[in-house]
């Protein structure tokens, strides 16, 4: 299938795994949402035994979306899959979501007005709201952690209403950016995707990709940005690992891959991650 090529500016991109219910309200909010509607949308679905295929089959054309499904032996992870999507992408600006997203209203628009704003290498993130499913989570910079009750914590109770007017709420009151990535999905320009290389494909499938993907961009003078005018509901580490039954729970292969993957980073950079009080990797400590 070739790559559709719009007017729109941006390209959506999901990489999923076994996340049906949630990819479902992902895609749903993308379409509701954006102030860019129509504009491209890849989906790559990866090693999925859950009906993912079978419902991108279905609903690609009703959603329009560019679907590619495969099954790897050696699977890609989430890395892999934002570095097959990216090498699709045929517009301006890439703007990846996890499978576990619900998006605010224009939360795409706000991410490129922050975007233009800034003459260096740029990564774009929305700001988030995230469900307090273990009783001892907290608002972080970039994060607001609400009681997991307020708005529903699964795809099957989540009230979309109340949560979009909420949403609304929020960014209309705030108007704040600051130097933080939050996770791998925001608004980044595909020039300066493509200069950097992507995740490095020897962290996949899973864990540590990040990290050294933002360091690798830190070293090059990217900067990194949060706006507080593009707001995601964020379901709580359903959509970006591979998980026991998506509701939250590591597995025990996503444990070892992390032990590995902390290992390989440990050995590539000579050291570990330190970061700064917004939780953004600021350099690596050998000590």
């Amino acid at each position: 299938m070739n790559s559709i090529v719009t007017s729109s500016p941006l390209t959506f991109c999901i990489s999923t795994y076994n996340n049906l219910e949630y990819l479902k309200l992902a895609v749903e909010s993308v379409r509701k949402n954006s102030f860019y509607k129509n504009a491209p949308f890849i989906v790559y679905a990866e090693n999925c035994t859950d009906g993912t295929n079978e419902w991108l089959i279905d609903e690609k054309d009703q959603y329009d979306l560019e679907v590619y499904i495969e099954k790897n032996d050696v699977p890609k992870g989430i890395g892999g899959g934002m570095n097959f999507c990216a090498d699709k992408v045929k517009t301006k600006y890439i703007m990846f979501l996890h499978s576990d997203f619900y998006v605010g209203h224009f939360w795409d628009l706000a991410c490129i007005e922050e975007l233009e704003k800034h003459q260096q290498p740029t990564w774009v993130f929305s700001h988030r709201v995230e469900p307090n499913m273990f009783g001892n989570g907290s608002s972080r910079p970039g994060t607001v952690i609400v009681p997991k009750d307020t708005f529903g914590a699964y795809y099957y109770d989540l009230d979309k209403e109340i949560l979009e007017d909420w949403i609304d709420s929020f960014t209309n009151q705030n108007n704040f950016t600051i130097p933080k990535a939050e996770g791998v999905s925001g608004l980044i320009k595909k020039e300066d995707w493509d200069r950097i290389g992507g995740n490095d494909s020897q962290f996949s499938p899973t864990s540590w990709e990040d990290m050294d993907l933002f360091l690798r961009m830190k070293q090059e003078g990217y900067q990194f940005v949060l706006t507080s005018k593009s707001m995601v509901w964020h379901f709580g580490a359903r959509g970006s690992h591979r998980l026991e039954e998506n509701e939250g729970k590591s597995s025990r292969r996503q444990i070892i891959a992390e032990r590995d993957n902390a290992m390989k980073f440990y050995n590539k950079w000579g050291g570990m991650p330190t970061f700064d009080e917004f939780g953004m990797i600021k350099g690596i400590s050998n000590g």
